[in-house]
């Protein structure tokens, strides 16, 4: 996942949403979002390869999103699948400190990678190359493949773009565009992360067209003051056209 940009608590009836891409390689395996099986309280898309997911809803409220942090130059081949841990806090029933502080231990055994976790309650992360791990208030967030808000210009001017579709809401439709917005930055605002100056370039849309690799999935959740939650998911094929949407709507079952 390469973009989470997320409300929380600013919109007076909806108090969380986010607007979401999910950026892979084509040839890796993966599911649309839908109730798994084998842990029915949880609603996400799945990683075929490693059985983990990116990013995903519980029953009982709960949320977690997961970005990796981008540094070719410190990549593990034989670490765990970061994917798992999003799919631990969904299935668990963990406090957001909690869930912070296991995470400071564990996430060192992990290439680097960001965790935005959220119990409906309260909203956390966790940043593994920083080893930062602490609650967020109340506002507007984005991240991308770096630390939480570092001013990058998909990260910019998503936050800007966010701002502005909250007050559209019930209507999805700005923030499915802007997730759709795939005009690169100027090489002066381009990030130095270890890629190619072409990848910088690629890499920087909100929304990625690359040689075997792009934006799979947009998602997009709102969750109103009742606990309503609505899911609007669209997968894309390799020329970025939709080949697959899912909606589902349902209440968080409170204890």
């Amino acid at each position: 996942m390469c973009l989470i940009l997320l409300a929380w608590q600013v919109h007076p009836d909806y108090p969380l949403v986010v607007a979401a891409n999910r950026d892979e390689f084509f040839a890796r395996p993966a599911a649309p979002a839908s109730w798994w099986r084998d842990r029915p309280d949880i609603f996400a898309g799945r990683d075929l390869e490693a059985g983990g997911t990116w990013l995903g809803l519980s029953r009982n409220g709960r949320f977690a999103g997961l970005t990796n942090f981008r540094d070719p130059t410190r990549q593990r081949p034989d670490a765990p699948s970061r994917g798992a841990l999003v799919a631990e806090f969904l299935a668990g029933d963990e406090s957001i400190p909690s869930a912070l502080a296991r995470l400071t231990l564990e996430g060192p055994r992990y290439n680097g990678f960001n965790l935005l976790l959220g119990d409906g309650d309260s909203l956390g992360i966790y940043e593994s190359e920083s080893g930062s791990a602490r609650p967020l208030e109340p506002g507007l967030y984005a991240l991308s493949n770096h630390l939480l808000d570092t001013p990058w210009p998909k990260v910019l001017t998503g936050k800007s773009r966010l701002a502005r579709a909250l007050r559209a809401l019930p209507d999805n439709t700005p923030m499915a565009e802007l997730l759709r917005d795939d005009r690169p930055a100027a090489d002066a605002e381009l990030p130095r992360t270890g890629v190619s100056l072409a990848w910088e370039r690629m890499l920087s849309s909100a929304f990625i067209r690359a040689p075997g690799y792009g934006t799979r999935c947009s998602t997009l959740i709102r969750r109103d003051r009742y606990g309503w939650t609505h899911v609007v998911e669209s997968t894309w094929n390799p020329v970025g056209i939709e080949s697959g949407r899912v909606v589902e709507s349902f209440q968080v079952a409170r204890a």
